[in-house]
């Protein structure tokens, strides 16, 4: 490992340990343990995570995906993103597919998965009731999303899973230092702001999406590849490239 993506590491460990700890925001801190208390009566004999939700993957990231929030009944139970439930398991299917996975399928945070060139985080990392975060929640959380994407110093590309996620890349954009042109880019699928990292857009990989067609697994794989293609010939977030 390059001495920055070492320094990379240790700055993502750090925040991991911050995100594990916090308590910021009372109402989802009361939601996110009630869950873990209460549970669904199908994983009523697990001990649920009930806490925030860090990043997880390749510290020398090129593609860094961006979601919404921790599900309730998956990466609240589980203890990693976008584990746990079928929208999870739509987007790591994917990731494996795409080469940016070592297997199809994430259980928990010791099951050996290894992502490669790619970093999943959310914008929101407690699980909010209804799965709607307020904007206040958004902008609370969000500083941890900036401070591991400073830490990925690779890093090219943010696939932003949905239009909460797209509105909260544009604002880790300009944490970064980084102009929005206005009027504020629109968020859709195969949606692109050029630039030092680019924004794509996809949308989110929810049952109601995948279940429903509107999202298609060809849909998401063209989304990686596009991903992987702009990670390959852009400069790295932050660099004069911008």
């Amino acid at each position: 490992m390059a001495q920055g993506d070492v320094r990379g590491a240790q700055a993502l460990r750090a925040v991991e340990r911050e995100v594990v700890a916090c308590r910021r925001c009372p109402r989802l801190v009361a939601w996110r343990e009630e869950v873990a208390r209460v549970k669904r009566a199908a994983y009523a004999d697990q001990e649920y995570w009930g806490r925030p939700i860090p990043g997880f993957g390749d510290p020398a990231a090129r593609i860094l995906l961006l979601g919404l929030a921790p599900a309730a009944h998956g990466a609240n139970r589980t203890g990693r993103i976008f584990t746990g439930d079928r929208s999870g398991d739509f987007l790591f299917a994917a990731l494996y597919r795409a080469g940016l996975a070592d297997r199809p399928v994430s259980r928990g945070p010791d099951d050996g998965l290894t992502l490669h060139d790619c970093f999943v985080t959310a914008a929101v990392r407690c699980a909010p009731p209804a799965n709607r975060p307020t904007p206040t929640e958004r902008d609370t959380c969000l500083p941890y999303a900036t401070r591991e994407l400073a830490a990925l110093t690779q890093a090219r590309v943010i696939v932003c899973l949905g239009g909460f996620a797209w509105a909260a890349g544009l604002r880790l954009l300009e944490q970064a230092g980084r102009a929005v042109p206005p009027p504020r880019p629109r968020f859709g699928h195969g949606a692109e702001l050029r630039g030092s990292p680019m924004l794509l857009g996809c949308f989110h990989p929810s049952q109601q999406n995948t279940f429903t067609g509107r999202l298609t697994p060809s849909m998401l794989d063209a989304v990686l590849g596009r991903a992987a293609q702009a990670a390959s010939s852009g400069p790295p977030a932050g660099s004069s490239g911008a």
